[in-house]
């Protein structure tokens, strides 16, 4: 079967289609000169080589035969193993994916190709490490042209980068109610002062949320793009500003509620150490290809399952504190890991045009298993959510796994209720037995210390 990626239409110059585990690129008449000379010119082998774009090569004679319409050339390339989107990355994640673009766009201009647009959703992640993934956004560069993809990249990369480390503010949230990005008319309402003195800010804020302004008013594209020549020179000049830039950026100073999670927890060092025996136990049985860790802090258990067996890991948290030194603890060691933002009471929706051009969290990838640990009281208690709901939705994230019950009685769930009335008389052990053993066959279970808390593991049918 060859399907369409429901996200892959807007550029008519080509089409993404999905063949079991690999990718094949249509690239259609309307592509075919650019591809070309980007062909013949090697720069697509130079950047591949370079690490800064995913593989491709030629798919096999007479397969083209078969799409429609039949394009002009049909390159396949491997398939990403999970696919995420900005409004789900940490810090690091963005600066990474925003230099990664940079890079390659210098790259390509040293060849005179540029890049036709600057989405972020052009970059994905395997592991940490972040790769480049349309190959017809390089085209050939004319000299003077004006940088086609300049405000996409100041609303995908650039200004929620700003947001975080000028204000403080998470811009998650906004991003993903504004897949688009954040518009630099937008930013520079919330920036002080003293942020837009900076050059930068001032020339890829301040100012083009202006010049935007003023255009709407007053010009057409087609006018401002005839009136406005950029020498290559100046267009390299500000790409490697806007890198140099965005490398020295820093998260703001300050300490997230769960960032000291791991060191203050309601069980002892004996206790963790069963609960680590028993996810390794899980992990070398069933040995995932693919496992998400729902709530992996820094990444502890999410390391036990990779020694255990596990190929890879979509490490989720809520926490951006723990989230960032889990990032900086896999890049380190290199390990399959992909660390994302995950609010686990309202995960990333289906959503852009057609509500498919983005994927659900449970649309994206084949998962073999799943560890919840420390996570369904935050759902349960924290969100109102109904037990039955929580093991429900946990469960149907993957055929095998482990979930963690804190009873009531738990220092971390008594944190929870401190400030609010106990309505949560389900709460309790047993309806979480009860509300598993409806769902799938409890595998096995444990007590992490005589009044600790309960552990599970479980199988669906």
């Amino acid at each position: 079967m060859i399907n369409p990626d429901p996200g892959s239409f807007r550029d008519p110059s080509g089409r993404v289609f999905i063949q079991d585990d690999r990718v094949l690129r249509a690239i259609y008449e309307m592509g075919r000169d650019n591809f070309e000379a980007v062909q013949k010119a090697g720069v697509l082998d130079a950047l591949i080589a370079k690490g800064l774009m995913v593989e491709a090569e030629a798919a096999e004679p007479g397969l083209a035969d078969t799409l429609e319409p039949k394009p002009a050339h049909l390159l396949s390339h491997p398939l990403i193993p999970f696919i995420s989107y900005p409004y789900e990355w940490t810090f690091s994640q963005l600066k990474a994916a925003a230099i990664l673009h940079l890079e390659l766009h210098l790259e390509a201009l040293r060849s005179n190709f540029t890049l036709c647009d600057a989405t972020a959703y052009n970059v994905q992640f395997r592991g940490t490490e972040p790769v480049f993934i349309d190959h017809l956004s390089v085209v050939p560069y004319e000299e003077g042209e004006i940088w086609a993809g300049h405000r996409q990249f100041c609303m995908q990369f650039l200004n929620p980068l700003l947001l975080w480390a000028k204000r403080g503010v998470v811009p998650n949230s906004w991003y993903r109610g504004s897949v688009e990005g954040i518009a630099p008319e937008d930013l520079a309402a919330v920036l002080g002062w003293r942020d837009k003195l900076s050059f930068t800010v001032l020339a890829h804020v301040v100012t083009q949320a202006k010049a935007h302004k003023h255009a709407l008013k007053t010009e057409t594209k087609e006018k401002i793009v005839k009136a406005h020549k950029l020498p290559k020179r100046s267009l390299v000049a500000m790409l490697e500003g806007l890198k140099s830039y965005i490398s020295g950026l820093e998260l703001p100073g300050g300490r997230s509620v769960w960032s000291d999670y791991a060191g203050d927890n309601s069980y002892n060092a004996e206790k963790r150490a069963e609960k680590h025996d028993f996810v390794a136990a899980m992990a070398g049985s069933v040995q995932p290809d693919m496992m998400f860790d729902i709530g992996c802090n820094s990444g502890d258990f999410t390391q036990t399952a990779l020694e255990a067996g596990a190929k890879s890991v979509v490490a989720f948290d809520f926490d951006y504190g723990a989230l960032e030194r889990c990032y900086s603890r896999f890049s380190q060691s290199k390990l399959s890991v992909l660390p994302l933002w995950l609010d686990a009471a309202n995960p990333s929706p289906a959503q852009g045009w057609a509500n498919s051009e983005r994927a659900s969290l449970g649309d994206r990838g084949k998962i073999d298993a799943m560890v919840a640990l420390a996570v369904i009281h935050h759902i349960a208690i924290g969100r109102n959510v109904p037990l039955d709901m929580a093991v429900d939705w946990l469960i149907g994230l993957a055929p095998q796994g482990v979930i963690e019950f804190p009873n009531k009685d738990d220092v971390m769930v008594r944190k929870l209720l401190a400030s609010r009335k106990d309505i949560f008389p389900d709460y309790t052990e047993e309806a979480f037995l009860q509300h598993v053993g409806a769902r799938a066959e409890i595998v096995e279970q444990k007590k992490l210390g005589e009044d600790g808390r309960l552990i599970v593991q479980y199988r669906r049918s």
